[in-house]
């Protein structure tokens, strides 16, 4: 009796460890017929091979790709397009930028995203300025307001908001917000079911539900949208949380923002819509949400969007074609740096023609294991002449890059892995001469702040802070 639960016992505990080998075998398998980047692919091999059980786990979760998935139908995505393709071609004579034209045509093609000139541009700098000019716009509406945030806390700022929006609801204008679930985990559920009861259409992004939803922890909607009645919107790196107005406990929070009015809110509205529809599975095309505008500034601009699920990475490729486009200076802020291999050459090809390649970091984050990962890369474009500076007041969140004093772009973009492969993002590309004027200044204001890093001091660190730095940028494509 002994010997048969013996053998039994051993029996099975063979088919489990050939079980759980095949498991392993497998998804490495899977991971190198993806023909994914090959450092990526090398990373998540190294983390199934050097911690089995771990990494299977943390691949099963964060893993797994979707880029070949379609999130709307085409003729679904056809009909939403009619409205900004319409405005688009009722442009008369619309003017681009000679030196631009292989850029825009590169968004236009891949992300279909229409230039439209004649745009006014605000920016804002700080939390405050922008959450007053929100609550005024938001005041405003007649007819809809579409409120898009990777965070919306409920804290003093966010319940701020939700009073506003609740109020318009009240007085009979639509309001939707759709929020992402990993980013509000924390929020309590009838904060939002507050809003529901005022009349307010709300929707989380890709709900986590395990195990169902595991796969899709890693794909987040990092977008900050406000489309208010079709003419006035919001796009940038603030989301709604009272720290992005008071700061941190060590400091300042520094952030970018735009306001727009003209036809490239049309761009927005079509980038909320789109995501509307996968939440809601409502195709919502009514000329109301897209009315008509005369021009209101000097600005062309572009809404360009990137997600884990197009065959194109957009807004990276997009960078990497304005640093090899810049003849005189490109300055580029964001809170973390983690480039892929192609942003990375391509700054280091940039700086080492002569052009005047700047990069702003902050010099304390608020997460330890991306800064540390952020700090392997500096040497890597120190060596090719790019001027690096660590932001001193507080932590710079600004996603911001300027060129030329004549293209800038701005919006919930970092310069990593995650936002280039995983996360849906939003920028806008924006072509005009004063603005681009005005954001160089901020950037060169801000450098005034900040203290700038130079090689022989960068190399001069200890050595347990290299070495760590090393490791830590192993895990790069996966943080």
């Amino acid at each position: 009796m002994f010997e048969w639960a013996f053998i039994a016992e051993e029996v099975a505990s063979v088919a489990f460890k050939l079980i759980y080998l095949g498991l392993i075998i497998g998804t490495i398998i899977v991971i190198v017929l993806d023909n994914r980047n090959p450092v990526k692919t090398m990373a998540w091999v190294m983390v199934l091979m050097f911690l089995p059980v771990v990494g299977l786990i943390f691949y099963f979760f964060f893993g797994r790709s979707h880029r070949h998935e379609r999130i709307i139908s085409r003729r679904g995505y056809n009909r939403l397009l009619k409205k900004p393709m319409a405005e688009y071609l009722a442009q008369e004579e619309i003017s681009l930028p000679e030196r631009y034209a292989r850029l825009i045509g590169f968004f236009k093609l891949t992300d279909q995203s229409f230039p439209f000139e004649g745009n006014r541009v605000e920016v804002y700098t700080s939390g405050e300025e922008m959450l007053q000019a929100l609550l005024s716009a938001i005041a405003k509406a007649e007819h809809h307001i579409h409120v898009e945030f990777y965070i919306f806390e409920d804290d003093a700022v966010g319940r701020l908001v939700r009073d506003a929006l609740m109020d318009k609801a009240r007085h009979g204008v639509e309001v939707r917000v759709l929020y992402d679930d990993v980013g509000c985990w924390r929020v309590p559920r009838r904060f939002f079911q507050e809003m529901r009861m005022q009349g307010i259409e709300v929707h989380r992004f890709l709900k986590v539900i395990f195990p169902l939803f595991t796969s899709k922890v890693n794909y987040r909607n990092h977008r900050k949208i406000v489309v208010v009645d079709g003419k006035v919107g919001f796009v940038g790196g603030m989301n709604l949380a009272e720290r992005y107005v008071r700061g941190l406990g060590w400091g300042g929070w520094r952030d970018t923002h735009l306001k727009l009015e003209g036809r490239a809110v049309h761009g927005l509205q079509t980038v909320f819509l789109l995501d509307w529809f996968f939440v809601d599975r409502s195709l919502i095309t009514s000329k109301a949400y897209f009315p008509k505008m005369a021009c209101c500034g000097t600005s062309l601009v572009q809404v360009v969007t990137s997600n884990p699920v197009n065959p194109w990475r957009e807004v990276m490729q997009g960078i990497i074609m304005a640093l090899g486009q810049a003849h005189r200076y490109f300055y580029v802020q964001t809170p973390y740096f983690l480039p892929t291999e192609s942003l990375l050459l391509a700054m280091q090809s940039a700086a080492l023609s002569g052009v005047d390649v700047r990069l702003m970091l902050p010099l304390k984050a608020d997460n330890w294991l991306t800064h540390w990962a952020s700090c392997s890369y500096i040497k890597d474009v120190l060596t090719a002449g790019v001027k690096v500076y660590f932001y001193r007041p507080g932590f710079l969140h600004s996603k911001l890059m300027v060129s030329d004093d004549m293209l800038y772009s701005v919006g919930s973009t970092n310069l990593d892995f995650r936002s280039f492969e995983h996360n849906f993002e939003v920028n806008a590309f924006v072509y005009d001469a004063v603005t681009a004027s005005a954001m160089r200044d901020i950037f060169l204001r801000d450098q005034q702040e900040a203290d700038q890093v130079l090689l022989k001091q960068w190399q001069q660190r200890p050595w347990w802070r290299k070495a760590l730095e090393s490791v830590v940028r192993l895990m790069a494509p996966l943080l």
